[in-house]
């Protein structure tokens, strides 16, 4: 498949996850309770932290963005496939392909960036209580929000327009089961330096910087509650960050899974399995975590499924 100044065929080929007839039909029921559960999930978390006055705070305000992203996340990549599924049929347009590519990298990188500010926010509220209201004021989380979106959108555009110039061969075949960016970078004829170059500063900015930022958070955190004197304090405290450090703990460690481990193959079936991981079911399980695991979500869900009621 050639583009640039030559013709070719104008499509990709996406292999998912299995070749088996058998297994196609399961596969769609799987993946479209998963998308249904995750979309419905993190809606619910923005009506409530919506329709609640106590949850106007910084760490909903973030936490609002991080379920809208997870919400286009999953919509990035499971419809498509689903439509592949139920179609019988491989084929992603070169336009969609890279329309797929673009917004699975700005949605990624956004939940990258939210998850760190969200620790920064509980680092404040742990270990600067008495002027949490004045470090986190609005100004401050309007601003953190629209740089993570202004980051994630011009790291998205590099990538994509990056890939636009590229030739591509004969073989279309995607082991994938959406159009990932390594993946398509390995069809190309081209020379393709400036695209690997551009994937190590993509990997340093979305893995390195964040991650460096959760780390110290996490361990101020952490020195600061074991220093609290009660047992119920330490609980207490430690509480208030539980289901952040559940997320955070489930989207590195099965994104660092799926591209740092040594087993996991980008070629094979193997790496499409994994990444199912976290582009899939993390995005279905944060509002999950974020509700069971914190009372204030449980009251606000109670509170909305209760008018509800009323007006029915």
């Amino acid at each position: 498949m050639e583009r640039g100044n030559q013709t070719g065929i104008p499509e990709f080929l996406l292999l998912g996850l299995s070749d088996w007839a058998e297994q196609r039909q399961l596969l769609f029921l799987l993946f479209l309770w998963m998308y249904l559960l995750g979309v419905l999930g993190s809606l619910l978390i923005v009506l409530a932290i919506g329709s609640d006055p106590h949850l106007h705070t910084p760490m909903y305000f973030f936490l609002t963005n991080l379920s809208l992203a997870d919400v286009c996340l999953l919509s990035t990549t499971v419809p498509k496939m689903l439509v592949n599924i139920q179609t019988h049929s491989k084929s992603i347009t070169y336009a969609g392909c890279l329309a797929q590519m673009y917004f699975f990298i700005l949605f990624v990188s956004l939940d990258n960036f939210l998850l760190t500010g969200m620790a920064y926010d509980r680092y404040v509220a742990i270990c600067h209580p008495l002027n949490y209201t004045t470090i986190m004021s609005p100004w401050l989380c309007v601003l953190m929000v629209a740089g993570s979106w202004s980051v994630s959108i011009l790291l998205a555009l590099i990538h994509t327009l990056l890939v636009v110039p590229l030739s591509f061969c004969a073989d279309d075949e995607i082991h994938h089961f959406f159009c990932e960016l390594n993946q398509v970078l390995k069809l190309s004829c081209t020379d393709t330096l400036i695209n690997d170059t551009a994937v190590l500063i993509l990997a340093v900015v979305l893995c390195v910087v964040p991650f460096a930022g959760l780390l110290f958070s996490y361990s101020r955190i952490v020195s600061t509650i074991l220093r609290i004197p009660s047992a119920r304090g330490r609980g207490k405290a430690f509480s208030t960050c539980g289901s952040h450090l559940s997320v955070v703990c489930l989207f590195y460690g099965t994104g660092f899974g799926v591209y740092f481990s040594p087993t996991s193959t980008h070629s094979s079936q193997k790496g499409s399995k994994a990444s199912v991981m976290y582009t899939v079911v993390t995005p279905m399980l944060n509002p999950f975590l974020y509700s069971l695991r914190n009372k204030d979500m449980k009251w606000a869900l109670k509170k909305v499924f209760s008018r509800k009621l009323l007006f029915t």
